[in-house]
């Protein structure tokens, strides 16, 4: 298996000016698991990167990939330029969690039978040859791990976790898990005779009977700190299992939140009361101070992150500002609003240079927040970085300047991209992501799954979403002079001053006097027509145009997927064949506003490699058209990311039912060297393309409104004076 190296080296990233001092952390590298396969393996199986770990010379990433029941590791000696190093396969049991000591990696593997029978034990292996060291037997069901700092002992969560078919799916459900301190020799060898099962039932307010451990760390004093997620409970644990302290996570007050499932829009303005924090990652910042991350289960989730003295005392709450930091870089997963919004689940803690920061993993976000925790009440939030899809584990190499971070979704089934390992580079140089932010607007602004765009004579840049958000379609004004770019104003597109519905807006044009045209891809199944509307400056719908008979005769659901104006005539690119369309031919079609005449000609696209090749944006600059024409591929397997032009001369539309000519299109930009230059895979989605009166070109991605989506938007410009 080939893939490209993904890293910050291209044309378009940014670039540090000879006054910039100020250190970042940027992804620099993308590595799908699926490539830890050996030749001649099934790839077409489920994989996942789970919890990950380094090893002590930072040169080997080491993860859990339960779905595959194997421990993959990645060479990163270059880590712009991750090499597989293999996977090694468990046998009679599946991984929960790796951490590596040295060489060599402790992995703990669930073996059980049923929920009410639990099993497993903690296996210790050789990272350079995959040879088991020894194995202890746990007791029950292990979930994370952690090594003490100065490498004395190792310790797993057992946590039993719970049936949630059985009993309403909440606690107690019995056997009780608990905590496997392990003792380690002089040569890191497990001392599974000298275990200590440490007991911490009794201490939580929710079924104190059936504690669930979920997550564990060690700070360097050898103190071992715990949650107990549904139980929403801390415990503080000697290296000997002695209980030094416990405390309830306690709840919190959201307002300003989105908790309402499915709706089709991005609406902050619900409050949300005594939400259980029910914390699962927890890392120690200092000796005496804990993160949380809060991403709840039973009851509660409060979408953030709480900073803990380890007696108890509450030092910070994050509220519902790390959710709204995500919300306006178009991050959130709107799909899972009444389920813990954006869901922070795991975290990393680390110091580099002379700062100690959190890295805190939103799961179904998909981003990752780093803070600046010097005064640990008081974090400053420093980064958004993007990352895989859901991301569930993280592992800093400060003396590497490195951050890894495994991410666990598999699109396999959905056509989405596969399970990855992004790797990040601490560096002398600007934040390379966000591309663009709804940050500085008046209301607490989200946005998504971003299409069709068309610039403006000052500079600026008009845009529209599509159907993703089906009740709350809405033009952005964007300024992308500044960076990233801004999001200056929302218009709701209305009809009769309600929000419009029915539509799915893939292309906006001006129209000349201070409104819009824009196209709607139909989609008749849904009630969704093919269709012109007219647009006013506030967002009123004024005129509606459906396609002609000529063309719903032979229409697919493939349809408009942008729309440009050449003097009083419409232009809208068809994304697919459609009934009456020769292989790898789509038409584009012309509609005079004068004359209300319809039109096409058509266009030669190329022949795909894999899945299908469409056109997803038009726009008019100088003597030309502008295409873009993409696969629908993802990563390694994209092929065709391109922008064509067509010269207007060729654009002279021929009556529809008839003959129509074959347009002339010229090769103008291949976009896959842009597409990598955040470190990540190949976005396939690439819908947006505007050209400012400078000639420079404007292009952005769909992040699909965060759906089986990493939730990226690109947008960046090529300045090739077009």
């Amino acid at each position: 298996m080939t893939y490209r190296a993904l890293c910050l080296t291209s044309a378009i990233a940014l670039t540090a000016s000879a006054a910039a001092a100020e250190m970042n952390f940027n992804r620099i590298a993308s590595f799908p698991v699926v490539a830890n396969m050996a030749d001649g393996e099934d790839l077409a199986r489920e994989s996942s990167a789970e919890i990950i770990s380094a090893s002590a010379d930072g040169m080997t990433l080491v993860y859990s990939d339960s779905p595959l029941g194997v421990i993959g590791m990645i060479d990163i000696t270059d880590p712009a330029n991750p090499q597989p190093k293999g996977n090694v396969t468990l046998e009679g049991g599946e991984p929960t969690a790796v951490s590596a000591l040295g060489n060599t990696v402790f992995v703990g593997v669930n073996t059980s039978e049923s929920y009410t029978a639990p099993s497993g034990f903690l296996l210790h292996l050789d990272m350079a040859t995959g040879a088991e060291a020894a194995r202890c037997d746990l007791g029950g069901q292990p979930d994370s791990t952690a090594v003490a700092p100065d490498g004395s002992f190792v310790v797993v969560a057992i946590e039993n976790e719970r049936d949630e078919d059985a009993g309403d799916g909440r606690v107690p459900q019995m056997p009780a898990g608990h905590v496997s301190i392990i003792p380690l020799d002089g040569n890191g060898m497990m001392q599974c005779d000298a275990q200590v099962r440490a007991n911490v039932t009794g201490l939580a307010d929710i079924a104190p009977e059936d504690p669930e451990p979920e997550f564990v760390d060690v700070n360097a004093n050898g103190e071992i700190v715990v949650t107990m997620q549904e139980n929403n409970h801390i415990v503080v644990l000697s290296a000997t299992g002695e209980v030094l302290s416990h405390f309830s996570a306690g709840s919190v007050d959201l307002e300003n939140v989105d908790a309402t499932d499915e709706r089709a829009a991005l609406l902050f303005n619900e409050t949300l009361t005594s939400v259980p924090r029910e914390p699962d990652g927890i890392q120690w910042i200092d000796n005496d101070h804990v993160v949380t991350a809060n991403e709840g289960d039973m009851d509660g989730g409060s979408r953030g992150f709480t900073v803990f003295h380890k007696d108890g005392t509450v030092i910070y709450e994050s509220g519902a500002s790390f959710e709204h930091a995500v919300v306006q870089i178009g991050h959130y997963p709107d799909r899972r609003s009444d389920a813990k919004g954006v869901e922070p689940e795991g975290m990393e803690a680390a110091v580099f240079g002379d700062t100690p920061y959190v890295f805190l993993l939103a799961e179904r976000a998909s981003v990752i927040g780093v803070y600046d925790m010097t005064d640990p009440a008081n974090p400053v939030l420093k980064q958004l970085l993007p990352s895989g899809i859901s991301p569930e584990g993280a592992v800093a190499i400060p003396s590497r300047n490195l951050l890894a971070t495994a991410n666990e979704f598999d699109g396999l089934e959905d056509g989405a991209a596969r399970a990855h390992v992004m790797i990040y580079e601490y560096q002398d140089a600007p934040a390379s992501y966000p591309h663009i932010t709804s940050a500085g607007m008046e209301m607490l602004t989200g946005w998504g799954a971003n299409s069709g765009m068309v610039a403006d004579t000052d500079g600026t840049i008009w845009a529209v979403n599509d159907s993703f958000y089906g009740f709350q379609p809405t033009i952005f004004h964007i300024d992308p002079s500044q960076t990233p770019a801004q999001i200056k104003h929302a218009i709701p597109v209305t009809r009769g001053g309600q929000p419009a519905q029915l539509m799915d807006m893939e292309g906006i044009t001006l129209d000349g006097e201070g409104g819009f045209w824009v196209a709607s891809e139909g989609r008749l199944d849904r009630g969704v027509l093919h269709a012109l509307y007219h647009v006013n400056g506030d967002g009123e719908i004024e005129t509606t145009i459906p396609v002609p008979s000529e063309l719903l005769a032979v229409e697919r659901r493939f349809g408009f997927e942008g729309i440009t104006k050449v003097g009083n005539t419409l232009w809208m690119a068809v994304q697919r064949e459609w009934a009456d369309d020769p292989a790898n031919h789509v038409k584009l079609v012309a509609y005079n506003l004068e004359t209300e005449e319809w039109g096409a000609v058509r266009y030669e696209k190329a022949e795909p490699e894999t899945g299908w090749v469409g056109l997803s944006e038009i726009t008019a600059h100088g003597d030309y058209v502008y295409i873009i024409e993409r696969d629908n591929q993802i990563g390694d397997a994209a092929v065709t990311k391109k922008v064509y032009r067509v010269a207007l001369s060729e654009m002279v539309p021929a009556p529809l039912g008839g003959d129509l000519p074959v347009v002339a299109k010229e090769e103008v930009v291949d976009l896959l060297p842009y597409l990598t230059s955040t470190g990540g895979y190949v976005l396939d989605k690439v819908e947006g393309l505007a050209i400012a009166q400078d000639g420079t070109m404007w292009v952005s991605t769909d992040n699909d409104g965060v759906d089986d989506h990493s939730g990226e938007t690109m947008f960046f410009a090529i300045d090739g004076k077009f």
